[in-house]
């Protein structure tokens, strides 16, 4: 594509401005990764973390690229001046390939919890409805039955838009995607447009990036100026506060849906809710009508969830019986409140809680139905928000009646060093603990030390089928580990 036929096509109607280039050439390629350019491609210099792409602008016309793309003047041959390279790349990455995302109804969903299982649940719902659905989230990226490898909760921007360009070859007319808060600061979504998005909550996570928890909620916002319609969760205090800034940050007002687990005046509301160890029964309140459900995953936030996805489907303009009949039919989501078979006279369950909220809300929901002890076994990531380790022990400690500290991603972090941050959180607690650094010894222990009616957490992995120590990965899927611990037996 000719370089002035690309910006031609950039939208910059909310801010962006470009500098006046003075050239022409022939793009064949965007990319930010200085490693991947090659002859043809435009190179936009992004000031990470780590790197900033200014360093390597030189470099990038000297491997063959047909220009560059910068936030300050370098004084280089083809330089292109704009004064937002992040948002530049996500807008380009669109225009390269024909904005994509314009043929799709996309929904987007936002939050700390959630956000997987309610992505999940909409594509389920729209699929029954006879749609052709792309999703892109944290355990996989789909389009219709395909599944594609997934890195990040939401792609760089060149990647994503490839997913759209891929999801409108195949005839999807929506895309479902969970949108991360580091996606929205990073700008990574481009010119994305939402025909609803969804907010379910906001707890303690991801403060090493964002720094404070008004920061990080700072970037959630973000996605609700970017869609015609909302749903937000109001049991959250967070959510309270996204409802009454809606239309400023929109900049009109828009549709909106409520929904609560404990609020009868939500738009969308639960009673007689009946929680069930592996699943729950609750009563779907819409528009002065009674939708009873029986709903194949357990807790409280499994309600919230599906009250989520209905508000969706429903700014969707779907109908809400058809929405409820879906939902009756949905048989869980890997890795969240996941089921692993054993064939004995306990449950094993594993699930992606990797923070306090998210480790509190299943635990204190199964603690209700579980028949023997809850035995939690959790770890910490190294390399990542070192206040939260003791927070985990003490969510883990205030529900479970037996404690497993043990490894999770330790990273580039000393395993037993990230356990004695985490052990302080058990102080004032009488829960019996041990620790046990290895964490497929540690798996192994609670299987063999498993009593009659016990239900074991194994918190933290969920859907994730390897293990980081150090900068490699190694494969390591709690499933296989419990199926080799039983065999012990």
């Amino acid at each position: 594509m000719l370089f002035s036929k690309l910006i031609g096509e950039i939208d910059c109607t909310d801010g962006l401005t470009l500098g006046n280039a003075g050239f022409d050439c022939e793009v064949t390629s965007i990319t930010c990764d200085s490693r991947r350019v090659e002859k043809g491609s435009m190179f936009v210099c992004i000031r990470g973390g780590s790197f900033d792409g200014h360093d390597f602008a030189g470099a990038a016309l000297e491997k063959g690229a047909a220009c560059v793309v910068t936030e300050r003047e370098l004084g280089l041959e083809r330089e292109l001046t704009v004064s937002d390279t992040h948002d530049f790349y996500g807008r380009a990455a669109s225009a390269f390939l024909g904005h994509p995302s314009r043929s799709m109804q996309l929904v987007g969903v936002t939050g700390t919890k959630g956000k997987t299982t309610v992505t999940s649940l909409i594509k389920r719902i729209l699929t029954d409805a006879g749609n052709m659905v792309g999703l892109i989230g944290t355990i996989q990226n789909e389009i219709g039955d395909q599944t594609i490898h997934a890195e990040n909760t939401t792609p760089e921007a060149m990647e994503l838009e490839s997913l759209y360009a891929q999801m409108k070859e195949k005839g999807c007319g929506y895309c479902v995607m969970e949108v991360s808060s580091h996606a929205l600061e990073q700008q990574r979504i481009g010119d994305s447009w939402y025909k609803t998005a969804v907010f379910t909550n906001l707890s303690h996570e991801h403060l090493d990036y964002h720094g404070d928890m008004e920061s990080y909620f700072a970037a959630k916002k973000k996605l609700f100026a970017r869609c015609g319609s909302a749903v937000i969760g109001i049991d959250d205090p967070h959510g309270q506060e996204l409802l009454s800034e809606l239309s400023q940050i929109a900049g009109k007002d828009i549709p909106v849906l409520t929904f609560s687990a404990e609020n009868p005046e939500a738009d969308l509301s639960a009673q007689d809710i009946v929680c069930h160890p592996e699943r729950v029964e609750f009563t779907l309140v819409y528009s002065g009508k009674r939708y009873p459900i029986d709903f194949a995953m357990p807790g409280l936030f499994s309600v919230r969830n599906a009250l989520a996805a209905a508000g969706a489907c429903l700014q969707l303009g779907l109908e809400i019986g058809q929405i409820i009949g879906s939902l009756e039919k949905v048989t869980g989501v890997k890795g969240r409140i996941e089921i692993i078979p054993t064939g004995r006279d306990f449950t094993v369950i594993t699930d992606y809680a990797h923070a306090p909220d998210p480790l509190e809300n299943v635990l204190s929901s199964l603690k209700e139905t579980v028949r023997g002890r809850l035995v939690c076994l959790f770890g910490c990531g190294g390399d990542r928000d070192r206040t939260k380790r003791p927070l985990m022990a003490a969510a883990a400690a205030k529900y479970a009646d037996f404690v497993i500290v043990t490894s999770d991603n330790p990273r580039t972090e000393d395993p037993q060093a990230i356990i004695d941050e985490i052990l302080p959180g058990l102080t004032g607690f009488d829960t019996p603990h041990v620790t046990i650094v290895n964490r497929r010894e540690a798996i192994y222990y609670a299987v063999k030390n498993a009593q009659p009616g016990d239900t074991i957490v194994l918190a933290g992995k969920g859907h994730e089928d390897y293990q980081i120590i150090g900068h490699e990965k190694f494969h390591f899927d709690e499933r296989e580990v419990v199926a080799e611990a039983l065999a012990q037996l």
